[in-house]
Order: C-alpha cells, then sequence, then structure tokens
C-alpha cells in the first residue's frame, strides 16, 4: 500500500491494529463514546490529561419554569397602549371619526358622477348579463370540449357529452322559461305599483348593469384616502441593511454563520405606524455602531431617514439593538395639534404633553420636582421647546413664571402678559437682571425651607411642596417656574457669569423639593457656557441636533453617546426632534409640540384671563415694574452722595446700603454688598479697607467701604460730558 504521505507507515498501522495488545491498538466503542457525549464524561471518563464537555445538551437545554424566573419576567400589557391612555383613546376615537366623516362627505359630493359613471356602463353590463345567460342556457362552456372528442374522433366519448348538454340544456330551458314568465308578471304588474316602486326597481336594475359593465382597472368609487403603500420589514431585509454599514464585527460574523449571526430576541411586529424589530448584534458589535451609520442603515432599507430609528437597549446589554422603521418621514409627518392648545386651565401636578415619539403617542414629563437643560446647535428648536412647559405652566393659575431671554428676539414675548418677571435682550443690564433673578431665587430657596420646616408632619409629611400646599396662598408655596433661554450669555459672561453659575447650582439642587424650577436651554453646550455643576444636577434633559460627543454628554449626561444615545445622528430636517432623557426610565426620540405665535398669544390671554380671575396676576404681567440695574445705576451715584454727607469723607458698604434702603425702599430695599459693589464696578469705584467706627458698639475697626471723593468726581465727570453733548 502506497501513501501520499512518505512519512506515515501505513503497512506498520495496519499490523499494529490487527495485533492484540499492540502499543496504538485502541478499538472505540461507539455506543459508549455517545453516551458519554450526552451524560458528560466524569473526572474518571476523562482520565489524566481529559477534557470536559463544557457544551453538553444539558447545559444547553432552555431553563424550566420557575416561580423565581416568572417573577422577574416582563408581563406584557392586556390592553394596547392606546386602550390604557386616555389621551391616546380620544386621539384615536377622533381620527376615527373624522376619518368616516372626511370618507363620507368625499363619496356623497361625488354622488352625481358615480350615478353617471353607472348610467353610462349600464348597457354594456346589461350585454354582458344577456352573454352570460345565454352561454349558460345553452352550455357554451362545454362546447370547447365536446369539439376536442370530435377532432379525435372520440365517438363514444362525444356521444356521452352530447347527450349530457341535452339534458342540461333542456332543464335549464325549463329555469330560463319560468324566470323569463316571472319577470314579464312583474314587469306588467309594475304598471299599478306605486311610484317610488316604479322608480325603484328600474334604478336597481340599472345599478345591476352598471357595475356588471365596469372595467377592471377603472372602480366606480374614487379613493377618498390614499394610504401610503410600504414594504414589510422582514429579518431578511433588516440582515441586509446592517451588511452594507460596512461594521467589520458584522461582516465577519455574517461571514462565518450566515444570517445566523444576527439574532432576532423576538417577531418583527407592527408597532404604532411603523415596524419594531429587536435585534441582538454579533458579539463585539455596539448599538451604537449602528447609530452613527444610520443614514447608511435607511439606505440599505431603502426608506427615508426620517423613518428610520434605531435605539439602543444598555440595560439589556450594549448590542441590543431597537430599531423601528416607521410608514412615514417623522419631519413630515402631520402631527396632532398640542392638547392644551383648546384646554380651559391646567394642573402642573400633572403630566406635561411635551410632544410625539416616532410612533406618534404623545410624550409627557412631571414638571415639578425637576429641573429641565434643552441644547442644540442655533435653529433647530430649543426656544419652542422651552415654551411648550412654561405655556403649560402659565395655564396653572397658581404657579408663578419668570422668564429671561438673552437673545433679545422676542421669543418668549407671548408669556410677558403672566410673567412675574419678564426681560429681553442681548445686552448687559438683562444679564444683569437675570443674575438678580438667580440671587433672588436663591433667597427663596431659604425662605421656603424655613416655611416647610416649620409646617406640621400632619401637613407637609416629606418636607416637600405639595400641590396642595401650592395652593394656600397664605404659604406663598406656589410653584415657581424659571426659564432662561440662551444661557449661555449669562454663563459666559466675563463679569457676572461665575457667579450665576454657582447660584444656579445652588437652586437647582436645594429647589426641587421647595417648587422652585429651572429651565434652562442653551446653544453652545460647552464647560464654558454650561457650568458642570449645573449640567450635572438637571433631572430632564432634552438635546436637539448638536454636532459632536462632548455636546452630546453635557445635554444628556456623561457615557450617553457611549450607550447610543446619540443627538448626532439628527439631521437638517429633523428640527424640533430630539432626545429626551430623565422624563421615563429609557431615553426617548421626542418630535416637540409646535405652538406658532398666534396660538401662544391666545393661549396667554386665556391664562392672563384665569390669574385674573385667582387674583394671581402680580408683577411685570401686573404692571408692577421691578426696577432694573439700568434704573438703578441712573441714580445710583446721586444717591450716594445724597446719604453720604460732605463731611464724611469714607463710609462702609453695609452702612451705605442702610443709608440706600431708607432713603428709597422701593428701588434699593433688597440691596447687598456684593450687588452695591457689583454696580460701582462699572463707573471705575472700587472699595477697599475702610476705618470707621461700629455704631453699635462703639468701636473702631477696618471694613471694606468707599471714598466719597471717587463718588464725587464720578459725577462731576459725567455731568461735564452731558453738558458738552448737549452744547
Amino acid at each position: 500500500m502506497t501513501s501520499p504521505r512518505d512519512e506515515f507507515d501505513w503497512q506498520a498501522a495496519e499490523a499494529d491494529v490487527n495485533t492484540t495488545g499492540g502499543p496504538d491498538a485502541h478499538v472505540v466503542d461507539l455506543d459508549a463514546a455517545r453516551a458519554a457525549r450526552t451524560t458528560g464524561p466524569t473526572a474518571a471518563d476523562a482520565g489524566e490529561g481529559g477534557q470536559a464537555l463544557v457544551d453538553s445538551p444539558d447545559a444547553q437545554r432552555a431553563p424550566r419554569f420557575t416561580l423565581d424566573g416568572a417573577r422577574v419576567g416582563q408581563r406584557r400589557p392586556i390592553l394596547p397602549a392606546w386602550l390604557r391612555s386616555r389621551a391616546e383613546l380620544h386621539d384615536v376615537m377622533r381620527w376615527t371619526v373624522g376619518h368616516l366623516l372626511h370618507t363620507s362627505g368625499y363619496h356623497l359630493v361625488r354622488v352625481p358622477k358615480y350615478l353617471g359613471k353607472l348610467a353610462w356602463r349600464a348597457p354594456v353590463g346589461a350585454g354582458r348579463l344577456l352573454t352570460a345567460a345565454a352561454r349558460w342556457l345553452f352550455d357554451w362552456e362545454g362546447e370547447s370540449l365536446r369539439q376536442a372528442t370530435a377532432r379525435r374522433d372520440a365517438a363514444e366519448d362525444y356521444l356521452k357529452l352530447s347527450r349530457q348538454r341535452d339534458r342540461r340544456v333542456r332543464w335549464r330551458g325549463i329555469v330560463a322559461t319560468l324566470t323569463t314568465a316571472l319577470t314579464l308578471t312583474g314587469g306588467t304588474a309594475m304598471l299599478w305599483a306605486p311610484t317610488w316602486a316604479q322608480w325603484t326597481v328600474p334604478a336597481l336594475l340599472a345599478t345591476l348593469c352598471g357595475m356588471f359593465g365596469q372595467p377592471a382597472d377603472r372602480p366606480l368609487l374614487d379613493t377618498a384616502v390614499v394610504v401610503p403603500r410600504v414594504a414589510r420589514l422582514t429579518s431578511d431585509v433588516v440582515v441586509r441593511a446592517l451588511v452594507v454599514l460596512g461594521i467589520a464585527g458584522i461582516n465577519q460574523a455574517i461571514a462565518k454563520q450566515g444570517a445566523r449571526a444576527i439574532g432576532f430576541t423576538a417577531p418583527i411586529v407592527r408597532d404604532g405606524p411603523g415596524w419594531r424589530a429587536d435585534v441582538d448584534l454579533p458579539p463585539g458589535v455596539t448599538a451604537g455602531d449602528v447609530i452613527e451609520r444610520r443614514d447608511r442603515l435607511a439606505a440599505g432599507l431603502t426608506r427615508p431617514l426620517g423613518c428610520v430609528w434605531p435605539e439602543g437597549m444598555p440595560e439589556v446589554h450594549p448590542g441590543r439593538l431597537m430599531l423601528w422603521v416607521g410608514d412615514q418621514d417623522m419631519a413630515t409627518a402631520r402631527q396632532p395639534a398640542w392638547p392644551l392648545a383648546k384646554a380651559g386651565g391646567f394642573d402642573l401636578s400633572r403630566p406635561v404633553p411635551f410632544g410625539t415619539d416616532p410612533r406618534g403617542r404623545i410624550v409627557a414629563f412631571d414638571l415639578p420636582y425637576t429641573n429641565v437643560l434643552i441644547g442644540s446647535i442655533p435653529g433647530y428648536g430649543k426656544t419652542a421647546a422651552i415654551q411648550v412647559p412654561m405655556l403649560a405652566a402659565a395655564l396653572d393659575p397658581h404657579t408663578e413664571l419668570w422668564c429671561f431671554e438673552f437673545k433679545g428676539t422676542g421669543g418668549l414675548d407671548p408669556l410677558a402678559k403672566v410673567a412675574t418677571r419678564y426681560a429681553s435682550g442681548a445686552d448687559d443690564d438683562t444679564a444683569e437682571q437675570g443674575l438678580e433673578a438667580l440671587r433672588e431665587l436663591r433667597k427663596e430657596c431659604q425662605r421656603r425651607a424655613a416655611v416647610i420646616k416649620g409646617l406640621p408632619k400632619a401637613v407637609c409629611p416629606d418636607n416637600k411642596v405639595t400641590p396642595e400646599l401650592a395652593r394656600r396662598k397664605n404659604l406663598g408655596l406656589r410653584w415657581l417656574v424659571a426659564a432662561f433661554d440662551e444661557i449661555q450669555e449669562l454663563f459666559s459672561h466675563p463679569e457676572f457669569g461665575k457667579e450665576a453659575g454657582e447660584l444656579a447650582e445652588k437652586v437647582i439642587k436645594l429647589g426641587r423639593a421647595l417648587g422652585v424650577i429651572l429651565l434652562f436651554a442653551t446653544q453652545r453646550p460647552d464647560a464654558k457656557s454650561l457650568p458642570t455643576g449645573v449640567s450635572a444636577n438637571v433631572g430632564t434633559r432634552f438635546c436637539l441636533r448638536v454636532m459632536g460627543q462632548l455636546e452630546n454628554d453635557m445635554v444628556l449626561g456623561t457615557s450617553a453617546y457611549k450607550n447610543g444615545v446619540r443627538a448626532t445622528m439628527f439631521t437638517r430636517k429633523d428640527k424640533g426632534v430630539g432626545y429626551l432623557v430623565g422624563a421615563a426610565d429609557d431615553a426617548q426620540i421626542v418630535r416637540t409640540f409646535y405652538v406658532d405665535g398666534p396660538t401662544a398669544e391666545r393661549i396667554t390671554d386665556r391664562a392672563r384671563a384665569l390669574r385674573e380671575q385667582a387674583g394671581t396676576l402680580t408683577g411685570h404681567a401686573a404692571g408692577q415694574e421691578t426696577v432694573t440695574p439700568a434704573a438703578r445705576r441712573d441714580t445710583l451715584l446721586d444717591d450716594i452722595l445724597t446719604v453720604v454727607p460732605a463731611g464724611e469723607a469714607k463710609v462702609w458698604t453695609e452702612i451705605l446700603t442702610e443709608r440706600l434702603a431708607d432713603l428709597r425702599p422701593d428701588v434699593y430695599g433688597d440691596l447687598t454688598r456684593d450687588q452695591l459693589t457689583a454696580a460701582l464696578k462699572p463707573y471705575g469705584i472700587t472699595t477697599g479697607q475702610v476705618w470707621g467706627t461700629d455704631p453699635t458698639t462703639g468701636r473702631g475697626a477696618n471694613r471694606r467701604g468707599i471714598d466719597r471723593t471717587h463718588v464725587a468726581d464720578t459725577v462731576a465727570e459725567r455731568n461735564r460730558q452731558r453738558r458738552d453733548k448737549a452744547a
């Protein structure tokens, strides 16, 4: 015997096997080997250096049903989502009624057209009916078979078929004669029938003939609603789309295992106006790898980009992907009106309708006990997004509103009708008003904390503002919602930014339980424009389109980008579409409700009427204008010279603030030493160590104060410039 491998001696091997007890002789018991693979080898079976089977059938068998497993299992809802939500049920019923009314009206208007079609097609239909009756009466459908037997000279078969035809025609002729007689009798009786019957029967006959005369490609009724036809989403389509992404881990796995490399944890089902697929990606591939290639995924699915919404499910594992493919582009699909646009009032303790998800379901979140951060690049709907919860708060007459818009375009102007404090502008004065608002919010938190601490436990068991406490006017604990649009202009201000960031962080941490709610919107979410202490403590975040991972995580939280929550995937068409984090257990893709200017004006008019009725219209909305920093600065120097006599060269700032408050309480009643120092700084007047006598102790001491001479010189120079300008 020869061998292709010269180094192996086949003859010696055969002799060894045929020799009992040979050094290499071993006869394998196949039954025992199969049993060992089934039960798994013991240590004795494995022997020295043996290898145990870890993938035995027992190990691969699915776990049995246990009570513990059932307890932690996820129960699927008995009723669909639209039956569990009153708002969604109302929306579905409203759509159904609207659809029926539209369809009925559409066809009702076209009844003359349909009657004309029937009349035009009736002769053709009558001919078809007569032709069909003749074919049936004379058994024409069997004529081809009889002719075929005649051509084959099958005489016996032909005679059988002929006799069968004669019997059929004889019986059918009797039926046709009786039917014709009855028809003629009924037609004659119609001469004495009522008028309505004389018109109804011919109309029915004409309708019947018209329907038989209808061409196959031209139906009688026009289409009232054009339903878009979309391809069904299947596993093959999903696998094909994932392959074209160019992800090495997916391509390598499919090359080795085929389509089995992509796992589907549940059947692909209809989910709202679209399809949902739960996909397990190959090992080493994360959902984020697919999400960042959303455009290529849409191309692989041959669907518009706005229809394809992949989401990660990090709570399961990083490789779990939830792919939802809609029937329509989310950005162009018709969105329902804001549910509160035509309602009466609103209770802020209820969830605020904020927008809709890709499936068209309403997404809402609780505004009390949270703070909101909204971020994106310019032009993608930040102001519209912050306006929605503010309008909802405006409809609650027991909620106080503060609005500050640092862009100066008046995007929040409709809210000025109901806001206790309102400012809009891109100047330093507006920025300083925002800073003063944060200072006052800090004081308000301290006051509210003292009030809550003094309440009995039976009234306030959880040491926080409740909806019941917010409506008790004597406590002064009503919800206080403060919105700051384009907040980066304040946080990055060279003079006010640092203090504003520190105050905002304190208010965010303390105000949550005290009924003080902050809403920030920024178009530059970076470390300088959005302090880390602010972004890290906000509970609800909404991120529209951003361009990078840093901005994404500044708004949505650390590791959001890594976990597949990526607002970088949104495109130019996705205006108003963003990721909402904190409103539910998982991140949600939401398209905010858009409330245009005229609608916002009508809503705030209604909100103002509610506040007037409840007696809660105060501050700016009630015409009680607060003193602006600019107005204070115009008279500050003159007032200092009034309260500090010429003989008093220097004065402590704490004494100066007391004298100013006594002089004009409405302007300086809340003025602090730090605020006074900041107000004097633009004039070049600084504070320094001043020797003076403490009026309470009579002892001398060095404290921060000002030199009256500096103030007098500044006033003299200002007056001289005014005279020169007037001349």
